[in-house]
């Protein structure tokens, strides 16, 4: 072969051995072009870069056409975010580079940018659907709440955004809270620690863009009068700073006292974090103790549930989960009159109460809200209906009167069609 011939364009596809090789799609064409039977439209964000979806079966995939070195590096940071911390980001799919037009007679095509490919986000709800629905003023405490949850998990892994804002950002259901995943990581870095320095301006990076998303809604007529979005910017400075103080801050305290250990571990569990390791220090004279965490995850509820049942689902929901399980266990032994293991426990509402309901559920409903989300939405239904009749309502009719009454009014939010987030 000679060498001094150039090389002959190849299409270059990296991608998870699990999901399609996409060799069907129009590659030779940009994407703005495609008009490809696979093509999906479904919600998304705003976007500096083409973005379009495919869909695979039940599958959704986005395409975001960029260029090579960037692609390439975004994929690996979210690699990085997804597979290795376990961070609520999309999936990371795959790459595609080499990319050219239809060769012309007198030569190869011109060269097009490369794309990432990410897994759909299913159940997801861009910011602008949140503040569009009835009633929207709620979420607007849970979406911030969420954010600035996604922001501090970034920080304590050593993680800057670069870029957070409310387009980069997608969320989902969360057992009457929101939970936020980063969409784009663009701009990220992976470091080992990150600085006090650093994580201020990856905040005031969020803040600014945060209140630019609210002055866009603004300007739409979607965000109540009384919301001034620069006040909206300072609610989220003040709740990071709660929070990461709760999660990092060094306690003193006497060495009788050492109950607020406990104490400390149980309170950062409550806001739904583990402590893998904490930092003990003593006084030389032994008069004083001072502790830290030092390695924080969240995720203790998720953590829990999972071992139990297997079920992997979000934090709130799993703690919701795990009360109806307390609840279900306290009837069992006063019914049964004999204590049961927490194993036990567990394997009955599993099989007893949880998975019965979903059994229910009709294909056609399949769609409407993540299993889970479902169930709960089905406790307080129960709730309701056991108020108004003034004692507790048999299980069967309590699910019929769920499936008549409630599923059936619930729009379908797996994949969100474009013009529902509009």
């Amino acid at each position: 072969m000679d060498s001094s011939q150039p090389a002959e364009p190849r299409l270059s596809i990296i991608s998870r051995v699990a999901d399609p090789d996409f060799l069907d799609l129009p590659w030779d064409a940009p994407l703005r072009d495609w008009t490809h039977p696979r093509m999906a439209t479904v919600a998304r964000g705003i976007s500096r870069h083409t973005v379009r979806f495919v869909r695979y079966g039940g599958r959704v995939f986005a395409l975001k056409e960029t260029e090579d070195k960037p692609a390439e590096t975004e994929y690996r940071m979210l690699r990085i975010l997804h597979d290795d911390y376990g961070l609520p980001t999309v999936k990371p799919t795959a790459v595609v580079k080499g990319r050219a037009t239809v060769a012309r007679p007198d030569g190869p095509g011109d060269p097009l940018g490369a794309v990432l490919i990410t897994r759909y986000l299913d159940f997801s709800l861009p910011y602008r659907y949140l503040f569009s629905i009835e009633n929207s003023e709620p979420y607007r405490q849970r979406l911030l709440d969420a954010l600035v949850v996604l922001l501090v998990r970034l920080h304590l892994h050593g993680v800057l955004w670069g870029d957070c804002s409310l387009s980069n950002t997608l969320f989902r259901r969360d057992a009457g809270a929101l939970a936020a995943y980063l969409v784009d990581a663009e701009t990220s870095e992976s470091r080992l620690s990150v600085s006090e320095e650093l994580r201020r301006h990856d905040l005031e990076i969020g803040c600014t863009n945060i209140a630019g998303g609210m002055l866009d809604l603004q300007s739409e007529g979607r965000l109540p009068v009384d919301i001034e979005p620069f006040a909206v910017v300072d609610e989220i400075g003040l709740r990071y700073d709660q929070l990461w103080s709760e999660l990092t801050r060094v306690d003193e305290f006497d060495p009788s006292e050492r109950f607020r250990i406990d104490r400390r571990i149980a309170r950062v569990n409550q806001l739904g974090f583990d402590i893998g390791e904490l930092a003990i220090e003593r006084s030389a004279d032994g008069s004083r103790l001072w502790i830290k965490p030092v390695v924080v995850e969240e995720g203790h509820h998720h953590r829990v549930l999972l071992r139990l049942t297997g079920l992997a689902v979000q934090e709130n929901q799993a703690r919701r989960l795990l009360g109806a399980m307390a609840a279900h266990g306290a009837w069992i032994e006063a019914t049964e009159g004999r204590e049961q293991p927490t194993g036990v426990r567990a394997y009955r509402w599993l099989h007893e109460r949880y998975e019965p309901l979903l059994e229910l559920i009709p294909d056609e409903y399949a769609d409407r809200l993540e299993p889970a989300e479902l169930y709960i939405l089905y406790l307080d239904h129960r709730a309701e209906l056991n108020a108004a009749a003034g004692h507790d309502v048999d299980e069967d009719s309590a699910r019929q009167s769920f499936l008549e009454s409630v599923l059936a009014r619930l729009p379908s939010e797996r994949h969100l069609r474009e013009d529902e987030s509009e």
